[in-house]
């Protein structure tokens, strides 16, 4: 079984190109296996955001929401740069938003 080739990246690795855009890449030091649970839980907070806007829940929508806050800066995709931070910050960074999603 083959995969598919991942999304082209900017010379240095910082963000990818999806459809003409620039966004920024997940951390490539984040572990496989917390990787893996943290889109998992981003995925799971995507549909969350669906399923609430569907029932006009606002509240619902909004723990939604900073849930999936919670997994992209975890995954370094958002909030400080991950490039910009020590390797110490970055596996701290990417602990406490695991801890977050599993409580």
């Amino acid at each position: 079984m083959t995969s598919k080739p991942g999304p082209d990246t900017t010379a240095d690795g910082h963000h990818v190109i999806i459809h003409g855009r620039r966004w920024r890449a997940t951390d490539p030091a984040v572990p496989a296996d917390v990787g893996e649970r943290l889109r998992g839980h981003l995925m799971a907070a995507r549909r969350a955001v669906a399923a609430a806007r569907r029932h006009e829940d606002s509240r619902a929508e909004r723990a939604a929401r900073d849930r999936v806050q919670t997994a992209k800066v975890a995954l370094g995709e958002r909030g400080v740069p991950w490039w910009e931070q020590s390797a110490d910050e970055r596996r701290t960074r990417w602990t406490r938003g695991l801890h977050a999603l599993d409580t």
